[in-house]
């Protein structure tokens, strides 16, 4: 045992003054690990205990718990006395003006469609929503959509389930039009809602086509509702986000949805001192009677309009953009000219 607390005693001199030595910040972690570490002196000699005999070991015990701890204290000590260590890198020159944060703001697409919201909510519309995954239903049959029609062609379709293996194949909606039929399944007229939301087609992606873009529908159902009623209310949106130079001009068309059909144009200038010019944005028309009867509604009390247009062909229009894959390729460069 004599031995043992000799060795300890030596342990305690040694640290001491090896320590007293140390004057920066790396020779005290040095220290540290050599004697305070998980292998140091202290831990050795702390190995060495089990071979202490039985009748010795409170003694030897005693005495290393005293060095261990006298070591840690001037440990603590000298740290305290060196001060906090000099961090890397370098200084920070505080005479240096402040670098103003990047701020974020919501996309071009998303600012327009809360724009064309607002505009309608001023006309009485109200916001409706669907499921972008929807089925056969009220994708096709239900807006008068027959078996058989180009339309339904999987070449035209993101179809999830086979067409040709199941009678009411789900995919992603190809229009907001289904929106309009689920809600006419859940209210009673009067309606008046908008729709906006993204839709998704396997067009091939060009400047002017995407798989998947944003359109913007409308559905108006009350009684002795015309086409009068169906001009009226995109002239007054034109003008409201145009412009007061803006006009609307309906050119006959088809649409298996609504009858009569009409693509309509409107004529305001994309800049300032711009000549205005016609741009085509969508098409509308009468509800057709057959999509009336399909979500129950008698066609001889009720009658309707629908339009929708692209949201990514007026943001397009508004603000100059070339090629509509601009828009979704995240380049914030380009984006905060928008």
């Amino acid at each position: 045992m004599p031995d043992m607390l000799e060795n300890l005693d030596d342990l305690q001199t040694d640290g001491l003054a090896s320590l007293a030595e140390a004057q920066d910040a790396d020779a005290l972690e040095a220290w540290r690990l050599a004697y305070l570490g998980g292998k140091g002196r202290v831990k050795q000699a702390a190995a060495g205990f089990r071979d202490v005999p039985r009748e010795d070991k409170p003694a030897v015990g005693q005495k290393l718990n005293a060095v261990k701890k006298a070591l840690e204290d001037a440990f603590e000590e000298k740290k305290a006395a060196l001060g906090p260590a000099a961090k890397a890198g370098p200084a920070i020159d505080m005479t240096e003006p402040g670098i103003d944060p990047a701020l974020g703001r919501r996309h071009v697409v998303t600012r327009v469609r809360e724009e064309l919201v607002s505009v309608f909510a001023r006309m009485g519309f109200e916001v409706a929503t669907g499921p972008e995954l929807e089925d056969d239903h009220h994708n096709f049959v239900a807006l008068n959509i027959p078996d058989g029609h180009p339309a339904r062609e999987p070449i035209d379709n993101f179809y999830v389930d086979d067409p040709a293996s199941t009678g009411a194949p789900r995919m992603l909606r190809s229009q907001t039009s289904t929106v309009q039929i689920r809600t006419m399944e859940r209210r009673d007229p009067p309606i008046k809602i908008i729709s906006p939301g993204r839709v998704y087609r396997p067009d091939t992606v060009d400047a002017t086509h995407s798989f998947m873009f944003h359109q913007l529908e409308g559905l108006y159902v009350d009684r002795n509702v015309t086409m009068a009623d169906l001009k009226s209310t995109l002239l007054h949106f034109a003008r409201a986000y145009f412009g007061e130079q803006a006009d609307v001009r309906l050119v006959p068309s088809y649409f298996p949805f609504t009858e009569p059909s009409a693509e309509f144009y409107m004529k305001f200038a994309l800049r300032p001192g711009q000549e205005p010019q016609w741009i085509e944005l969508g098409g509308c028309g009468m509800v057709d009677p057959a999509v009336f009867e399909a979500v129950g509604y008698d066609p001889e009390e009720w009658t309707g309009f629908a339009f929708g247009f692209g949201i990514e062909r007026l943001v397009m229009g508004k603000y100059k953009v070339p090629d509509i894959r601009m828009l979704f390729e995240n380049d914030v460069r380009f984006l905060r000219q928008l």
